[in-house]
């Protein structure tokens, strides 16, 4: 922050209000004691504001709203309608039609210049009067009755609620208004509009005199910024590609003749209003607005600029600030040898993905992408290809990808589709551009493939590493010793726990154990896979563990015995055998060493675990 961006006062006043309403507070009481400019006399109603009026808005993108000053007070819109009636136009007729009836092109006049390109018959750009008095023509309506109730049904569902005219300031603009009327029977005389000129006025008359406030223009921006999406109501509005062409010519023409420097001084898109307001998007962020009433010579609110170079310079927001940098687009990368799944596994199976995992890598996505960024991802994938089996992509964290992005992954997956090393995409929402690139579910597209999380992805593909070092274990034909659990009895040892099992039968999705049951068993999976799971806090539930043929569950009941702490379900047809905690104590009266060759390697199993998760811990950290 610069120097004076903060008060002491103000800060211990806004404490409640979070750092954004504390630094609102303090810039106001710096700004407010500007006193230069004059208000608008040219329109009588508007000379009657009171030039210590004074507020500030800041709408997010998901609908916080921070406000200081008078940004409850209501004025007219003025010219900040011009690039909202033109997204208007846009969503109403299409870009090619609207560019038949308005140019794009910056002029470097005043707004109510009489400035017309003769060449394409059209006024130069729709932030000008001339230019905002042709799209006027193009509101969606066939009476000026339905035209206007369409206007301000648009505007309110930008702001998020109704927006209505200021009868008293449409009069006054109406009958002094002789200079637009000038303008608009000269288009009519060259055939830029064809509607009555009075019918058209008006309706421009009423556009410039809606009455809003700071917090209804901050709004208003913010839905721009969120790409069309009201905040507040979730209401679809407009378009990416008219938002895109909106904001372009905020860019280059919101600010008149001051349009050049306030693109080099504050770079942010913004319209301003000869009321007093000024309205600027932070793209993907926030939306601002200010009101206050005198104006300068180019007919911009002194206040308002001064207000939005400050805040553009002192949180960086200038469009050409080196915020973004592609070098954070892969928030880690690891591979299968140091971090695994929640399956559990048996000493030798560990040994083998230790010295096999590398073969799978993941990296971790972050952030939103964009041209740089996916090509930053795409330049690793292409890295990893040739020294992986597979890779998987964890989008997670990734919020967003425009179109660039997208196209750039679209040719990446085909290429991936057509030849190994396989491709899995994980946590990747149903509404996220990425996903219509990919299969559903977990169906397959040649190399491709789409999983619902990391975990499940990295245990298949675990699955595919081992089954490449070890035959697939047949062990409904009680093979106990091939166990971890039970390594190091022998013969008569492994005998008489074949006389104390039971077996069972679960169909997929079956709770095998439930939390809270007596702990009087414990489970040797024989064909099949479980998940291990646990209560959280807010009733969800966590897979913590999975186990498949060979693993053991419930093992805890021969130490402490007490209730069960995790539910078990079924991942599949699974068999599984019970070892009644019981039999095997009344088994180890006589043979004592098949309770404590139990125990000895239950310690060993932990501390195996125990181990494995502090070096992904560090890996992850």
């Amino acid at each position: 922050m610069t120097d004076g961006a903060f008060a002491p006062e103000a800060a211990a006043a806004g404490d409640r209000r979070g750092p954004i309403g504390t630094y609102l507070d303090a810039l106001h009481a710096r700004l407010l004691p500007l006193r230069d400019g004059d208000v608008a006399r040219y329109i009588p109603e508007l000379a009657t504001a009171d030039p210590d009026d004074f507020g500030i808005a800041i709408a997010t993108v998901d609908g916080r709203l921070y406000t200081t000053g008078a940004s409850d007070r209501a004025f007219t819109i003025q010219s900040m309608s011009k690039p909202f009636t033109y997204g208007l136009a846009l969503k109403t007729h299409g870009v090619e039609r609207v560019l038949e009836q308005v140019g794009v092109e910056p002029t470097g006049e005043a707004f109510n210049s009489i400035v017309l390109d003769d060449v394409n018959n059209r006024p130069f750009n729709p932030m000008v009067n001339a230019g905002a008095i042709a799209v006027s023509e193009l509101l969606p309506g066939f009476t000026p009755e339905t035209r206007l109730a369409a206007l301000l049904r648009f505007f309110g569902d930008l702001a998020g609620r109704p927006l209505s005219v200021d009868e008293a300031v449409f009069r006054s603009e109406r009958d002094t208004g002789h200079r637009n009327r000038a303008i608009a029977y000269m288009m009519l005389n060259s055939g830029m509009i064809t509607a009555p000129p009075e019918e058209v006025l008006e309706l421009y008359f009423k556009q410039c005199a809606i009455r809003v406030t700071c917090a209804d223009m901050a709004m208003m921006a913010a839905t721009l910024a969120n790409r069309g999406t009201q905040p507040v109501t979730g209401k679809a509005v407009l378009g990416p590609d008219q938002i895109r062409d909106m904001l372009t010519l905020m860019s280059t023409c919101g600010m008149y003749d001051y349009a050049g420097q306030w693109a080099y001084e504050v770079g942010l898109p913004a319209k301003s209003g000869v009321a007093g307001g000024i309205v600027a998007v932070i793209p993907g962020q926030a939306g601002i607005a200010v009101y206050s009433p005198p104006l300068d010579a180019h007919g911009n609110s002194i206040r308002g600029v001064a207000v939005c170079k400050a805040i553009s310079r002192d949180f960086g927001l200038h469009a050409f600030s080196d915020r973004t940098t592609v070098q954070t687009v892969i928030r880690r990368e690891y591979r299968v040898s140091e971090v695994r799944s929640k399956r559990l596994r048996s000493q030798a199976e560990a040994e083998a993905l230790s010295r096999e995992g590398h073969r799978v890598a993941v990296l971790e996505v972050q952030g939103a992408l964009f041209f740089g960024s996916a090509e930053r991802l795409i330049r690793r994938l292409s890295d990893l290809a040739p020294e992986c089996m597979a890779v998987v992509v964890d989008f997670k964290r990734c919020s967003d990808a425009d179109p660039a992005a997208v196209r750039l992954l679209a040719e990446t997956v085909a290429r991936f589709a057509a030849g190994k090393p396989e491709l899995v995409f994980t946590h990747v929402p149903a509404g996220h551009p990425v996903a219509q690139l990919l299969p559903g579910g977990a169906q397959d597209s040649g190399h491709v493939h789409t999983l619902p999380d990391t975990d499940s992805a990295l245990e298949a593909l675990e699955n595919d590493l081992l089954s490449d070092v070890f035959e697939t274990a047949d062990l409904t034909r009680f093979a106990l010793a091939r166990i971890d659990l039970f390594k190091g009895l022998d013969a008569a040892g492994l005998k008489a726990l074949e006389g104390a099992i039971s077996s069972f039968q679960f169909d997929a999705g079956a709770r095998v154990v439930a939390e809270g049951d007596e702990a009087n068993a414990f489970f040797i999976v024989a064909s099949g896979a479980a998940s291990i799971s646990v209560r959280l806090s807010d009733g969800q539930r966590r897979r913590v563990a999975s186990v498949g043929p060979g693993q053991s569950f419930g093992e805890m009941a021969l130490i402490e015995g007490g209730r069960r702490t995790a539910d078990v379900h079924a991942d599949s047809a699974m068999i599984c055998y019970a070892f009644s905690i019981d039999r095997i104590r009344q088994i180890a009266e006589t043979k004592p060493e098949v309770l404590t060759t139990i125990l000895q390697n239950l310690v060993i199993s932990l501390t195996t675990r125990l181990r494995h998760a502090n070096e992904e811990i560090r890996n992850l950290v």
